[in-house]
């Protein structure tokens, strides 16, 4: 497993904070994104856990539904931390909580309502998601939370990699510049100058993209023949719980996110 600590250094924390992203080079070894996507393959091969297809959410260049040509093309494997050992391990990875802890305070909390997938962008019928917050559907106290996406292979324009807006969790957008799904507006000339200061984040195996829920991003589709898959967890500080009896409440977390993986669970590297 890759256990060497590793912090942000002064910039990449001044970029965090300047832009709402910041990109970690290699922080999980080959022996790592490997097994984890071995673990990806089985699974989209034999799926029994909860899972999202393209067909549900009905995005620009999805099927229309699950039974048309690709409805059975699969979105997202949902629930990853509880559907192999291995998502666990890698959500509480000692090296990925030291730089989260960083920028979210010393007591991380892990929520496993939101995120807590692979996101799975497959040939042909992957579909095109719109510029958005990510809070725009979370009910936390406070817009505190913190993304990790793990790219398990190259993450190009050609297969969908994220764009995202720098410096756009800081802020402040009226509600008109948003649609009534609380999608980015691309129709609106307000809007513009800060489309046009996107930046798209191209990603190997094994680095690591952490955005706030802020940030806006988006993604195109996979226009090659390989599936992209990327793992993806949420962080929050201890004191920023999810609102009762919502949705960010309706599944327990994992309190103050160990700073090892609990040792009766495989680890990704041998």
């Amino acid at each position: 497993m890759d256990t060497e600590i590793r912090h942000l250094t002064p910039e990449e924390q001044r970029d965090f904070d300047r832009d709402g992203f910041v990109v970690l080079r290699k922080m999980a070894s080959p022996v790592t994104c490997d097994k984890l996507l071995a673990v990806i393959r089985d699974e989209l091969q034999d799926p029994q856990g909860p899972r999202e297809y393209e067909a549900d959410l009905g995005y620009p260049g999805a099927p229309s539904d699950r039974e048309a040509n690709g409805g059975a093309t699969i979105r997202r494997l949902q629930q990853a931390f509880n559907r192999h050992p291995l998502f666990a391990a890698w959500a509480t990875n000692p090296a990925l909580l030291s730089c989260v802890s960083q920028l979210v305070g010393p007591d991380v909390v892990l929520p496993l309502a939101h995120h807590n997938c692979v996101m799975t962008k497959q040939p042909r019928f992957s579909s095109r998601t719109a510029w958005h917050q990510d809070f725009r559907y979370w009910s936390f106290q406070r817009p505190e939370l913190i993304s990790a996406w793990l790219a398990l292979g190259p993450e190009t324009a050609e297969n969908g990699a994220l764009e995202v807006i720098p410096g756009s969790h800081a802020m402040t957008l009226d509600t008109d510049q948003f649609d009534q799904n609380k999608f980015f507006r691309e129709d609106l000339s307000k809007n513009q100058d800060l489309l046009d200061s996107r930046r798209l984040i191209t990603l190997e195996a094994g680095d690591v993209l952490l955005f706030h829920c802020l940030t806006l991003h988006s993604a195109g589709p996979n226009h090659t023949h390989a599936t992209k898959c990327s793992v993806v967890f949420t962080y929050r500080p201890a004191d920023n719980p999810p609102a009762p009896g919502s949705r960010s409440a309706s599944i327990p977390e994992v309190p103050q996110a160990p700073a090892s993986p609990d040792p009766s669970r495989s680890s990704p590297e041998a």
